[in-house]
């Protein structure tokens, strides 16, 4: 889920405003990077690497505080770990897809104080046609969720007006899809939640595409998503690591016997 994304935007605000004359050409290129480092993987290739801080342990204390009382149980386990359990949990008591996702739109909503989304969308969004309150939400985006996804750049992404903007994030290797190993909690809990409330709440557009084979996904603010019947994300099946799927397969396999 990628939570806390904005929670930097306000603070962005100010430092922006120079760049609206600009706003009506072509944005520039940016790329933002921090706190990584090369590692060598197995095969010899190297990647970067996220290395949390005592930041990023406070934003994910906050975000499990807020996800714990939605779900109502908290792991016994400290760290990412425990995370992934409670979100595991989430993903078992609701009965339907989409009350998962409306259960995740909430927490993202309960991570801002009152007013704060009100007054984005109302005063930030509408600025440039848009593209300044994109620009903002990549770079709070690529700032504070690399603790929960990993390696993350603000890169460049065509628009549908033509023109290109430094409105995108690349996440190398998703850090939450690889640990939880499940398209379902990618799709309900981070992708389809994440877009509603960008939209609904912020005013921004956002189409985010994971890619399952190697684990990355290319977040693309300023953009509508397309109809979910038409979205190839939500057909992907599940992974074969799946551990929900797994079971499934465990279950099956005995009531034949």
């Amino acid at each position: 889920m990628e939570v806390l994304p904005a929670l930097s935007c306000h603070y962005l605000a100010f430092s922006s405003r120079r760049r609206l004359r600009s706003l009506n050409t072509n944005c520039k290129i940016v790329r933002f990077q921090a706190f990584c480092s090369l590692v060598s993987n197995q095969n010899g290739t190297t990647k970067r690497e996220y290395k949390p801080g005592f930041v990023d342990n406070i934003l994910m204390s906050f975000f499990r505080k807020k996800m714990t009382e939605e779900v109502g149980w908290d792991s016994e386990k400290v760290g990412y770990d425990g995370l992934i359990e409670v979100v595991n949990r989430l993903m078992m008591e609701r009965r339907s897809n989409l009350q998962i996702e409306q259960s995740a739109v909430r927490i993202l909503n309960s991570l801002f104080p009152p007013l704060i989304l009100v007054f984005f969308k109302i005063l930030i969004a509408p600025m440039g046609e848009g593209k300044l309150a994109s620009m903002m939400a990549a770079r709070a985006t690529a700032w504070s969720c690399q603790w929960l996804m990993g390696a993350s750049s603000v890169n460049s992404i065509d628009l549908p007006d033509g023109s290109s903007c430094s409105s995108g994030v690349f996440v190398e290797r998703c850090k939450y899809l690889e640990e939880s190993k499940c398209v379902g909690i990618c799709i309900n809990t981070c992708k389809l939640p994440t877009q509603t409330f960008f939209m609904d709440y912020m005013g921004i557009p956002l189409y985010m595409e994971p890619k399952f084979s190697d684990y990355s996904c290319q977040f693309n603010f300023g953009v509508l998503p397309p109809p979910r019947s038409s979205d190839s994300a939500l057909r992907e099946p599940c992974l074969e690591v799946c551990p929900a799927a797994n079971r499934r397969k465990e279950l099956n396999k005995s009531t034949t016997i």
